[in-house]
């Protein structure tokens, strides 16, 4: 009986050495997004940038050093299986009154697959589902703020409520005039709700912890009227002046979609629960994914798994097969999707045209980059996986022979568990939203014909839209490289999404240069380029012949956007991001502003 006592007491050691691993992980995680408070109120947006960065790297810094700790004290990958589950139970049991305790036993599924070299879909001792219930995790402690602060005003408090909501943030910098602010939040709820008439249950919820990005802070809540309920955001900025103002008023599912939209940057909130601020954000957007809401506050590999889970429910419960994705095909990866499922899959071929001057390592750099960088709604987000398996059943041919064609190296075909149910395994790939690819979005405009009207307004639409798409880049310090427009695609909300980053590189790092003046007649006619180009040179005004071949889009594209074509319009961007300027790039339209709505010298 001893050693079995043993085996124990080593299980119990490890199980809480994994979950100490786990609480500091979080602590520092939970730290670090505090001090974006203080970061805002001083205009560290240099800062807010290094942090949000560094912040991503956090998890695997973290899972490295549990795994080296579980190894060096207790030699964890010499243990035998029996020792393995009876860990899993005692780590259940330390999980009982856990306020994160989805985000550990995440934790301990990253560990456990450190220590045992075994892919994620085949561990018999991770937590394939959750074990121990996220639902109404209240933390008691005395100091501890509320997950969300709920305020009863009346027609006539409102303004009042409305203000006071805003000072509970504490922020330690000056509003210019709140009490301006809140009547034009009033204006706008006063819009929203119209003459309805207030119910016994009328109240504003609001989460506790304010949404930090970029140079913004954001109120995120909920009005909640007899049996309706509308979300809303109020953004804070820095005003002109220094002080902060209340810059616009957000209503709606979709306005809060954007603002949570994958394709931007991870805010930074102080949650003690976790949980509890998924399910308030998922109340107000009932269709956005769990997985997305996690990664939004910067628990990716919480999206990550959940989305994982969710990808393996829909094949349990869908026929269809996998496919080559629609579109064109790129030189650098391969794309493939299943029709029912919103989400694309890309792998990174084994070689590539000579025009492609890349490696796969170069590549993967890039898409890291775009992880760790400010997205500003204009580059999507994705999920990174290694060895996924897929039912060999539910691959077309086609696909099998394109994978074996151009990534042979990425693909394994092996007979899963020894069932005779055979199994693709893909070593290494990337899973990000579907759009509908742009250059297929226009080509449906003109299978329409430019001269009905709702097939016009829809290539003005997107034209412009590309444009913004790249303006947006370039404020966040982005060159696309490629800037066709089947590179870019149209989410469901009609915005312009780049999605291609093999040549992406960073303004600061580009040389933008006019193409020289001809020197004779037969540099003037020669079909070649013949003046030196460096490895960083990039001429604008050759945009043109390879963006704007069709008239319509042309005429559009240099009434809003010309601009683009000129290498002035660079070089001033470059110079200011230099001088170390850090461009606002607004989540919702301009229009929106209350700078723009109302005069400053007009009050509500």
């Amino acid at each position: 009986m001893f050693p079995q006592r043993l085996d124990s007491t080593i299980a119990y050691d490890i199980a809480k050495a994994m979950r100490d691993g786990f609480n500091r992980h979080y602590k520092l995680f939970r730290t670090e997004s505090a001090r974006a408070k203080h970061r805002f109120e001083t205009a560290d947006w240099h800062g807010q940038q290094r942090a949000q960065r560094e912040r991503i790297e956090f998890y695997d810094l973290r899972v490295r050093e549990a795994s080296t700790r579980l190894e060096r004290e207790f030699k964890a990958g010499e243990q035998s299986m029996d020792v393995w589950h009876q860990i899993k139970l005692h780590y259940i049991g330390l999980l009982v009154n856990h306020h994160q305790p989805e985000l550990a036993e995440t934790f301990f599924n990253s560990v456990t697959t450190k220590i045992l070299h075994r892919s994620y879909f085949q561990n018999d001792f991770i937590f394939v589902r959750p074990a121990v219930s996220t639902e109404y995790i209240e933390n008691d402690e005395p100091t501890a703020r509320p997950t969300y602060r709920a305020y009863y005003p009346t027609r006539e408090s409102m303004r009042e409520v409305i203000v006071k909501l805003v000072q509970a943030f504490e922020l330690h910098l000056e509003f210019e005039d709140l009490d301006r602010d809140a009547g034009y939040v009033l204006e706008a709820v006063n819009e929203r709700l119209k003459d309805v008439k207030l119910r016994a249950n009328f109240q504003i919820q609001v989460l506790s912890g304010l949404f930090f990005r970029n140079k913004g802070a954001y109120v995120v809540g909920k009005i909640i009227n007899g049996f309706g309920e509308v979300p809303f955001a109020l953004p804070i900025l820095h005003g002109k002046s220094g002080k902060l103002e209340i810059d616009a008023a957000l209503f709606g599912e979709d306005d809060l979609l954007i603002l949570f939209s994958f394709a931007r940057a991870y805010f930074m909130v102080d949650m003690g629960i976790p949980s509890a601020y998924v399910q308030f954000l998922r109340s107000m957007m009932p269709r956005m994914p769990r997985a997305e809401i996690y990664n939004a506050l910067g628990l990716a590999k919480q999206g990550k798994t959940l989305f994982y889970r969710d990808f393996l429910y829909h094949l349990r419960h869908s026929t269809d097969r996998f496919r080559i994705a629609p579109g064109i095909k790129g030189m650098v990866m391969l794309v493939f999707d299943l029709p029912s499922f919103p989400y694309v899959f890309k792998v990174i071929k084994d070689y590539y045209p000579p025009q492609k001057d890349t490696s796969r390592e170069q590549i993967k750099g890039k898409y890291l980059l775009v992880k760790q960088h400010d997205r500003v709604g204009r580059m999507a987000d994705t999920q990174e996986y290694s060895q996924v398996a897929f039912p060999r059943e539910r691959f077309d041919d086609e696909l099998i022979a394109e994978i074996q064609k151009f990534a042979p190296s990425q693909l394994e075909i092996t007979d899963g568990d020894g069932d005779g149910k055979m199994e693709v395994v893909i070593k290494h790939v990337y899973i990000e939203r579907r759009m509908i690819p742009l250059n297929i979005y226009l080509q449906e405009a003109f299978d329409v014909g430019v001269t009905e009207p709702a097939a016009k307004e829809q290539i003005e639409r997107a034209v412009v839209e590309y444009g913004n798409a790249i303006k947006d880049l370039v404020a966040a310090n982005i060159f696309p490289g490629d800037m066709l427009w089947k590179n870019f695609g149209i989410t469901r909300h009609g915005k312009v999404v780049f999605y291609d980053y093999d040549e992406i590189e960073y303004i600061t790092d580009c040389k933008f240069r006019r193409v020289p003046t001809p020197r004779n007649e037969e540099e003037e006619m020669s079909g070649e380029v013949w003046y030196t180009v460096g490895p960083k040179d990039v001429f604008p005004e050759t945009f043109g012949p390879f963006l704007l071949g069709n008239d319509t889009v042309r005429e559009v594209f240099m009434k809003h956007h010309g601009d683009l074509l000129d290498s002035a319009f660079w070089q001033s961007h470059q110079a200011r991001i230099q001088a170390g300027h850090v461009f606002d790039v607004f989540p919702y339209e301009r229009s929106k502003r209350f700078t723009v709505m109302y005069p400053k010298e007009c009050t509500v």
